[in-house]
């Protein structure tokens, strides 16, 4: 009874001294609850003939017919090839520029200029989309654009009407991505490169390791578990794409759409046009289900290789 009384006491104990971070967590834990798990509730509406007369709970139920829409329409295969190889790539492509920033970055012994270049390479991700479109018009317009007004007259070429040839999209959207995350890509890397004990690149220069053997060999096997867990984590989205980026950039073009369109694009202009919220529900679910499938495996394919990189 007594050690009983003791194990309490100090369980108590324990509590008291950490209840100002548990004050702190509470607002969190409120957003959190509102922001994320609250809507779920709204899950029904994909399942549903939304009659705002009747209201949403007392509205038909029709099944999977709202996810129909999906996949009967003719450019089901088109948005969704989009979507899966914008990211797929994103993922790869973003991968290998912000680790080797990352790596650059470290090198840098300065602290006045390593602060500088951090904050340079963030400054992108901060930026609205709505103003990176403008800016990406600022360099791509046939009529003033900096492009077609300065570069290409340098090089000998004539002015190309890059808002109505597809198929240079696919390199600019490209571009555009990795301009504006990597920044944050990289910092987070670099956090994970800076936590490395120092001790095991002085043992490697001593044993006279180059400056490449100390990267493969050391800094990406101990940063290894940070990359797989971005990864996973971006794979789980892989079926989003980012709105801004491919409504916002190309203005929201027609004669762009087959390279630009992608599922999030298609189920905003579907609305806009039909006003069927049953319709995008559905598309959100289908998203996130399928995102959520797709961790599971990609975790479930790490553990099976080295379970301490897991996510889970």
């Amino acid at each position: 009874m007594t050690s009983t009384k003791l194990i309490t006491s100090k369980k108590l104990r324990k509590i008291w001294r950490y209840a100002p971070l548990f004050v702190m967590v509470i607002p969190e834990i409120i957003y959190l609850f509102i922001n994320n798990y609250l809507p779920m509730f709204g899950l029904v509406i994909a399942f549903k003939d939304v009659n705002f007369t009747k209201g949403i709970w007392a509205s038909d139920w029709v099944g999977f017919k709202n996810f129909e829409y999906l996949f009967k329409t003719s450019d089901a295969m088109l948005i969704t090839r989009n979507t899966i190889l914008y990211n797929s790539a994103f993922i790869i492509i973003n991968l290998v520029i912000a680790v080797g920033v990352a790596i650059l970055l470290n090198e840098v012994k300065q602290k006045l200029f390593a602060r500088f270049y951090q904050s340079v390479i963030l400054i992108p991700y901060l930026i609205s989309m709505v103003i990176v479109g403008y800016l990406v018009l600022a360099m791509l317009s046939g009529e003033t654009g900096y492009i077609n007004k300065q570069i290409l007259p340098m090089l000998g070429m004539d002015p190309i009407s890059w808002y109505s040839e597809a198929k240079y999209w696919p390199y600019i959207l490209t571009f555009v991505n990795i301009w504006k995350h990597v920044g944050y890509l990289c910092v987070i890397y670099l956090a994970a490169i800076i936590g490395i004990d120092p001790e095991y690149y002085e043992a490697a220069r001593i044993d006279g390791a180059s400056k490449w053997q100390q990267i493969t060999n050391i800094t990406i096997p101990l940063i290894a578990p940070v990359i797989v867990i971005m990864t996973l984590l971006q794979i789980g989205r892989i079926f989003y794409s980012e709105f801004g980026l491919f409504y916002q950039v190309p203005l929201d073009t027609g004669a762009l759409f087959p390279t630009t369109n992608v599922i999030d694009t298609y189920v905003y202009r579907a609305l806009l046009r039909l006003g069927d919220i049953g319709m995008s529900s559905a598309a959100g679910l289908y998203q996130s289900v399928v995102g959520f499938i797709l961790v599971l495996i990609s975790n479930y394919v790490v553990s099976k290789r080295n379970s301490d990189n897991a996510l889970f």
